[in-house]
C-alpha cells in the first residue's frame, strides 16, 4: 500500500513554498477571511496549484452554519459554501472541508437543513463534514448525532460527494473516548476520508476547540498515535505555525504511520 498523504494546515500566502519548508506531501488552506462572509477573490497562482503534485485541501469559513434556524445566517452559509466550493474547483482542491455547525432548536430540525443544503448545492470539488468540538445542539459534536446527520446526507437527493474528515482534538474537546473513537466514526461514516491531527490545549470534556502542537497539549501521544494508524486516511496538522513545531509535527504523523 502506498504511504498516506501527510501534511499541514498553512497561511496559504504561498502554498508551495510553505510545503516545502515543512515538508508536507500536502497541505490546507483558506481561500478567504476564516472568521469572514467575503467571497474567495480569484487567486493568481491558481494554475500552479492546479499542475502541483501536492494535494490541496481547503477549509471553508467557520461561519458558516447551514443548520441555523435563522434564514439570514443559513441562507448567507449556503451562499459562501457555495463560493468556497466554486473557488477550491478553480485551484484543483482535492476537497472543501466545512464544520456542519449548530440548530438552536434542536440537532434533528439542524440535521433537516443539511438535506435542504445538498439538495441545493452544486460542486466539482467533495464536500467533507468534519466533527466538532463545542456546542450543546452541534450536529457533529457527539457521535450519536453524527450519525443522525450522516444518515440524513448519505440519504440526500445530490449529486455532490460527500466525505468525513475526523479531528482528533475535537473528538477529544467533545469528550469522546479516544481508546476507540475512530473506529466508532469509521462504523458510522463507512470510512475516513482526511484525518485533521491536533494536540489539545484543554483537558478533554470542556468544548474547548484550542489546538496545540503535538506534545504540547493534553493528549496521550499513544492514543493519537493509534488514532493515526487507524483512520488509514490522507492527514493534515493544524497546529501552531511555527514552521520547525509544523515539521515536527507532520514527522510525528509519518513516524505514527509507519511504526
Amino acid at each position: 500500500m502506498a504511504a498516506r498523504p501527510v501534511g499541514a494546515h498553512v497561511s496559504g500566502r504561498d502554498p508551495l513554498a510553505e510545503a516545502a519548508e515543512v515538508g508536507a506531501d500536502c497541505i490546507q488552506i483558506f481561500l478567504s477571511k476564516p472568521q469572514g462572509w467575503e467571497k474567495p477573490p480569484p487567486r493568481a497562482d491558481a494554475e500552479e496549484l492546479r499542475a502541483s503534485p501536492i494535494g490541496l485541501y481547503v477549509h471553508a469559513p467557520y461561519l458558516i452554519n447551514v443548520c441555523s434556524p435563522k434564514p439570514n445566517i443559513r441562507y448567507g452559509s449556503r451562499k459562501i459554501l457555495t463560493q468556497t466550493c466554486e473557488a477550491a474547483a478553480a485551484v484543483g482542491a482535492l476537497a472543501v472541508i466545512v464544520h456542519p455547525g449548530h440548530a438552536e432548536d434542536g440537532i434533528a430540525d439542524g440535521v433537516g437543513r443539511w438535506t435542504r443544503t445538498l439538495e441545493m448545492l452544486e460542486s466539482d470539488v467533495p464536500v467533507y463534514l468534519e466533527n466538532t468540538a463545542g456546542g450543546d445542539h452541534a450536529v457533529a459534536r457527539r457521535f450519536d448525532a453524527l450519525a443522525l446527520l450522516w444518515e440524513a446526507v448519505t440519504a440526500a437527493p445530490t449529486e455532490v460527494e460527500i466525505g468525513f474528515c475526523f479531528d482528533t482534538c475535537h473528538a477529544h474537546a467533545a469528550g469522546e473516548n479516544l481508546d476507540d473513537a475512530v473506529e466508532r466514526a469509521r462504523a458510522i461514516t463507512g470510512g475516513i476520508d482526511l484525518l485533521h491531527v491536533n494536540d489539545s490545549r484543554d483537558p478533554p470534556g470542556t468544548g474547548a476547540d484550542r489546538h496545540a502542537n503535538i506534545g504540547a497539549g493534553t493528549m496521550d501521544l499513544d492514543v493519537l498515535r493509534h488514532m493515526i494508524r487507524t483512520a488509514d486516511a490522507p492527514a493534515v496538522v493544524e497546529t501552531p505555525r511555527d514552521p520547525d513545531a509544523l515539521r515536527a509535527d507532520v514527522e510525528f504523523v509519518r513516524a505514527a504511520l509507519a511504526g
